[in-house]
């Protein structure tokens, strides 16, 4: 739902509410949307601590047991 400023601070309390019952709130300021409010438990979900990109990498199957050798031989002719 998205609320006005000024109203916001005239019906927090309903703010409140909806933010638990019905999801994020969106409020505007002269029709500009600036700020949101949410849950506790939605809020703590979208900043716990995520691993990044290399920890996951590694994270992964061991590939030792893989025979990942480059072939010695040379390419195959292409005609032009």
């Amino acid at each position: 739902m998205t609320w006005q400023l000024e109203e916001t601070k005239q019906k927090f309390s309903q703010l409140v509410r909806g933010a638990l019952d019905d999801g994020p709130q969106v409020m505007t300021r002269r029709g500009e949307e600036v700020v949101g409010a949410v849950s506790a438990t939605e809020l703590q979900r979208l900043t716990e601590d995520k691993s990044d990109c290399k920890d996951y990498l590694l994270s992964g199957p061991d590939l030792s047991a893989l025979d990942l050798e480059r072939r010695a031989d040379l390419p195959r002719d292409i005609e032009p």
